[in-house]
């Protein structure tokens, strides 16, 4: 738990680096901003959204953007760097809060994306979304939230309060760095995550299965890239190389950049790895082939 305080604390800290450092390319007149944009209620209050919406008629790919923290910290600003740069390609970003841990315990925070997955379908006309055309980024906390949407489905059991009439959470691609994937392995009587999953792996062990999106890996789902530092001590490579190799092994597009000598906190900010993200989902959410 002192190590992700002090990941969380550094995290809050350069979140205002990570969005100067990546916005230089994107120009303020190839996009509209809308901040503050209320995507659902919970009994908490509202949680909101931050759109950068291109320039035009439309309809544009979207993207879910989902900000770090180890669930626990964080905004939705922490990204909008990276929101921009997509917004200046031509996709609609959608820079979303979520409910944090220890007070919002885990599946609120993938409810929440889901919620706002929804959200985006829902709402894509007024959002100069394509429907069938949305993909998910984040970082850390954020990326395993977006790799989580990746893989899991309707009968996974983590949808909400989703009714069977409520719009697909499906997404058609997904990218993001130093993501921790599979919790399963985890020591049964570490503490470390209990704030958040409520209790150690021997107390909680399906709970740690519902927050691995290597648990739910299929051949349907979508194309994904990953970006991590060589250097991570807090979520180490190995868990992304993992993964991938899982993806591929179910017939599934999956690559891997690994940022040279970046640690956890820092790899958020290489303009490599971030464009390489930025290239890959517009490609993807261009192609031919709509949602699966």
């Amino acid at each position: 738990m002192r190590k992700l305080s002090i990941y969380g604390s550094l995290l809050a800290i350069s979140a205002i680096s990570v969005g100067n450092a990546v916005c230089q390319p994107a120009q303020a007149d190839e996009f509209d901003s809308h901040f503050g944009q209320v995507y659902v209620e919970r009994d908490s209050g509202p949680l909101k959204a931050d759109l950068y919406v291109p320039k035009g008629k439309g309809p544009f790919p979207g993207v879910l953007v989902v900000h770090g923290g180890a669930w626990f910290t964080g905004t939705r600003a922490q990204l909008s760097g990276f929101a921009q740069l997509l917004a200046s390609r031509g996709l609609t970003a959608v820079a979303i809060s979520y409910r944090f841990a220890p007070q919002h315990k885990f599946p609120a925070q993938i409810e929440d994306c889901k919620e706002a997955v929804r959200w985006m379908r829902e709402n894509a006309e007024r959002l100069k979304i394509d429907p069938q055309r949305i993909g998910g980024f984040g970082y850390s906390a954020g990326a395993h939230l977006a790799a989580l949407l990746g893989t899991t489905d309707a009968e996974d059991g983590l949808e909400g309060n989703a009714q069977p009439q409520s719009p697909s959470t499906r997404l058609l691609a997904v990218a993001g760095g130093g993501a921790p994937c599979d919790f399963r392995t985890m020591p049964l009587d570490l503490k470390m995550l209990a704030f958040w999953l409520g209790g150690t792996r021997r107390e909680q062990e399906g709970q740690y299965r519902l927050a691995s999106p290597a648990a739910f890996v299929t051949a349907d789902d979508p194309p994904m890239f990953f970006f991590h530092g060589e250097n991570d001590t807090l979520v180490p490579v190995d868990s992304p190389i993992a993964m991938c190799q899982q993806l591929n092994d179910a017939g599934v597009s999956a690559e891997l950049y690994v940022v040279p000598n970046a640690g956890h906190v820092f790899a958020v900010m290489d303009r490599t790895a971030l464009d390489k993200c930025a290239t890959f989902l517009a490609d993807k959410l261009r192609a031919d082939g709509g949602m699966p």
